[in-house]
C-alpha cells in the first residue's frame, strides 16, 4: 500500500490536505488480511500524530488564520454613533476604568475552572447534552468557537456579554478584515456591522468545508494547544439584556421572525402591521411576559432551536466538552479582560476597549420579574439552571419563592 498525503496552500492561505491510498491489484489465489481492530485504531493515531507533527508547531508561529477580507471605506471616528434610545438601551460607558493588575486575583480563575470541571464530572448534576463528546456536537452547534491561528487562541462567543468587542480584539489579533489594504489595528475602528458579519471570522463550523476528513482532527489540536477563552453572565440579567435590545429597539428582522409570531400568540393580536415601525408607532410591543411566555413554550424549540441571544451558554460553548482556559464573567470584565490579554502576551499589542457598561443590572432583576408569575420564574430558572451553577452564579432565591 502506498500512502501518500499532500499538503498545499490555496490562494487565501489556507492549508489543505489530502490523503491518498493506492493499493496492488491482490493475488487471486491469497486473500487479502483483515485488519484488527487494533490496526484500525494504530492507523489512526498515526494520522493524528502526523497531523499533530505537521501542524502543531507552526499553529502559533504567525500561521495565516484564512481570508482577509477587505471592507469598505469607513468614516474615520472610532466610536459607534448611537441613537438616544439606543445609547439607553444598549447602555454605553467609554470611559476607562483601572483594571487590577495581579496574574490571578485571589485564585479568581483557578476557582472558576476548578467549579466547572467538578460539576462536569460529577455524574449527580446532569443537563440535556452533557454526556456527549466532542466528536458528537453536531458541526452547525461549533459556529461559536472563532480561532485566532496567528496567536494560537480560541474565543467561545456569547451574545449580550461584551461579545462585540471581543470579536474586535479577535479580528485584531488574526488580521482577518482589512481597511485600506492594512489590518486593523484598533478593536474600535472596526465598524458593528463588520464585526457580526460571519465572514468575517474563521469557526469550527467551516473547518469541515476548508479539511474535509482532516476537520475533527486539526480542531483536537487546536484544543489542545491553543488558549480557549470565553466570557459568562448571570443568565436571567443576560435574558433581559437581550429583550431590551432586541424588543425595545427598533430590529426588523426580530419583529418579523420573533416579536410577530409572540403578539399573536401571546397577546391575542392579529393584523399587525408590516414594519417594526409601524408597530411601533401603534404602541405593539412585545411585553417581557410575552418573551418568558414564548422561551417557556415547550413548541418554540419544536420549530427552531432558541436564537443565539437567548441560547443557554452551555449549548453555545460547550463547556464540559472544552476544557477552557479562562472564564471571564462581564460582572468583573475590567480585570478580567486585562489579565486574559496578559496571558495571551497581547497586552503590549492591543488593549481591550474601554470598557462596555450594560445598565441592565443584576438589582434590576426583581423590578423585570415583579409582574412575571411565580410558577413560571421557577420553570425558567429550571430552563437555565445549568448555566447558573456551571458558572458560579447564585440561585436567585428571592425570585423563585413568595
Amino acid at each position: 500500500m502506498v500512502f501518500l498525503i499532500i499538503v498545499y496552500w490555496d490562494n487565501v492561505g489556507t492549508a489543505h490536505f489530502y490523503l491518498h491510498t493506492s493499493f496492488p491489484r491482490p493475488h487471486p489465489l491469497a486473500p487479502l488480511p483483515t485488519p484488527t481492530h487494533g490496526a484500525e485504531k494504530e492507523f489512526t493515531s498515526d494520522v493524528d500524530a502526523f497531523l499533530q507533527k505537521l501542524l502543531g508547531g507552526s499553529l502559533k508561529q504567525n500561521a495565516p488564520s484564512g481570508k482577509r477580507t477587505e471592507q469598505p471605506s469607513v468614516p474615520a471616528s472610532n466610536r459607534p454613533v448611537l441613537s438616544n434610545a439606543e445609547e439607553s438601551v444598549r447602555g454605553y460607558d467609554w470611559s476607562t476604568r483601572d483594571a487590577q493588575q495581579g496574574p490571578d486575583p485571589g485564585g479568581q480563575q483557578a476557582e472558576r475552572r476548578s467549579v466547572l470541571r467538578g460539576l462536569c464530572a460529577n455524574a449527580s448534576f446532569v443537563f440535556p447534552t452533557k454526556e456527549r463528546s466532542f466528536d458528537d456536537i453536531p458541526n452547525y452547534e461549533l459556529n461559536h468557537l472563532i480561532v485566532d491561528d496567528r496567536h494560537g487562541v480560541i474565543y467561545c462567543y456569547v451574545p449580550k456579554v461584551a461579545c462585540t468587542n471581543w470579536k474586535r480584539v479577535m479580528i485584531v489579533l488574526s488580521e482577518s478584515l482589512l481597511d485600506r489594504g492594512a489590518p486593523y489595528r484598533d478593536p474600535l475602528d472596526i465598524p458593528r456591522e463588520y464585526v457580526h458579519n460571519s465572514s468575517t471570522h474563521l469557526t469550527f463550523n467551516k473547518f469541515w468545508r476548508r479539511y474535509g476528513k482532516f476537520s475533527r482532527h486539526l480542531m483536537k489540536i487546536k484544543l489542545k494547544k491553543y488558549t480557549k477563552f470565553l466570557f459568562v453572565r448571570d443568565p436571567f440579567v443576560r435574558l433581559i439584556s437581550a429583550f431590551r435590545s432586541k424588543f425595545q429597539l427598533e430590529n426588523e428582522e426580530f419583529y418579523r421572525k420573533f416579536a410577530v409570531p409572540m403578539l399573536k400568540m401571546y397577546a391575542n393580536r392579529s393584523g399587525l402591521p408590516a414594519s417594526v415601525s409601524e408597530a411601533f408607532s401603534a404602541g405593539l410591543k412585545v411585553s417581557f411576559a410575552n418573551f418568558i411566555q414564548y422561551l417557556l413554550d415547550p413548541r418554540t424549540e419544536k420549530l427552531a432551536p432558541f436564537n443565539e441571544h437567548w441560547r443557554q451558554v452551555h449549548r453555545l460553548c460547550h463547556p464540559c466538552q472544552i476544557d477552557y482556559d479562562f472564564v471571564g464573567k462581564l460582572e468583573t470584565l475590567d480585570q478580567d479582560a486585562a489579565q486574559l490579554l496578559r496571558l495571551l502576551k497581547v497586552d503590549k499589542l492591543l488593549h481591550f476597549p474601554p470598557s462596555y457598561r450594560n445598565r441592565t443590572a443584576s438589582s434590576w432583576e426583581e423590578d423585570w420579574f415583579s409582574t412575571i408569575p411565580l410558577a413560571w420564574r421557577q420553570q425558567l430558572y429550571k430552563l437555565y439552571e445549568a448555566d447558573f451553577v456551571l458558572f458560579g452564579y447564585p440561585k436567585p432565591e428571592n425570585l423563585l419563592r413568595d
